[in-house]
């Protein structure tokens, strides 16, 4: 599918590494004060137990990838884990891997090219997606626990971005997003907040042969009208996209037509 990316990596590679750090200890002492067996309800399925060993491994994994640079998919995702036997340990597990990951993030050029699954095929790629994917589960984590969450704007708003970048590639592992198509209808996500400036956009515009992220609207000129449109702070906008929250929440503010947008989340769901 063809994309035009609103703008890549907005946010030093440092503030992607420091972020890291900080979500994964997050996520651990939460873990760390919860009943593994507890469910994660944005994760249906899944125990506090399972999706502590999923963020763990998955930092491993994403470790291993930029330690060798790879120039291609990669066959298996077989790493050596050191997984403790009890899941009360899991927690910690997460939190002793942090130096290990920082070091990773630390030596690698970010501008190095690699294989990644999305649309910039360089090392910065990982170190983004390792952030999101923590700091969303972190914030499933706090909700599994009762606790409450939040998230830096200037983080959420650059989530959204990268939510909306990669998601035309992400077939490989959501069938859903390749059947997303349209007849030229656009979709736009309108940050409220000041993340990044109030009023910041996000335009989708869905075609017959799939979809793409619109550039932004010329200095001066102003963009087509959308068919729907859904506006709310940052972090909120993130969680919608990610399937944590409903746009039909109070949360936001809904314009136009929303069978666009039942589509449109139907399509993007994982």
């Amino acid at each position: 599918m063809e994309t035009t990316s609103r703008g890549k990596h907005p946010l030093p590679y440092d503030t992607y590494r420091q972020a890291i750090e900080r979500e994964t200890l997050r996520f651990a002492e939460v873990a760390e004060g919860a009943d593994p067996a507890t469910p994660v309800p944005s994760c249906p399925g899944w125990t506090l137990a399972e999706l502590t060993r999923h963020v763990g491994a998955l930092q491993r994994w994403f470790s291993t990838l930029l330690t060798g640079l790879v120039q291609e998919p990669p066959r298996s995702r077989d790493v050596e884990l050191g997984l403790p036997e009890h899941p009360e340990e899991y927690a910690h597990w997460v939190a002793a891997g942090v130096p290990d990951v920082a070091a990773v993030l630390r030596a690698t050029d970010p501008r190095a090219a690699m294989w990644a699954w999305g649309e910039d095929q360089h090392a910065r790629f990982w170190a983004r997606r390792m952030l999101f994917e923590t700091l969303v589960h972190r914030i499933d984590a706090e909700r599994a626990a009762g606790r409450a969450s939040d998230v830096d704007p200037a983080l959420a708003a650059d989530g959204v971005d990268e939510f909306l970048v990669n998601l035309p590639y992400a077939g490989l592992f959501a069938p859903a997003v390749t059947k997303l198509r349209g007849d030229g209808e656009t979709i736009a996500f309108r940050c409220t907040d000041g993340a990044g400036g109030t009023g910041e956009e996000w335009r989708v515009r869905l075609e017959p042969n799939g979809f793409r992220l619109l550039p932004p609207a010329a200095p001066g000129t102003e963009p087509s009208e959308a068919r729907a449109a859904v506006e709310g702070k940052a972090a909120d906008l993130l969680m919608l996209l990610y399937g944590r929250r409903s746009y039909r929440e109070t949360a936001f503010a809904v314009s136009g037509d929303v069978t666009t947008l039942d589509h449109w989340f139907a399509h993007t769901a994982f």
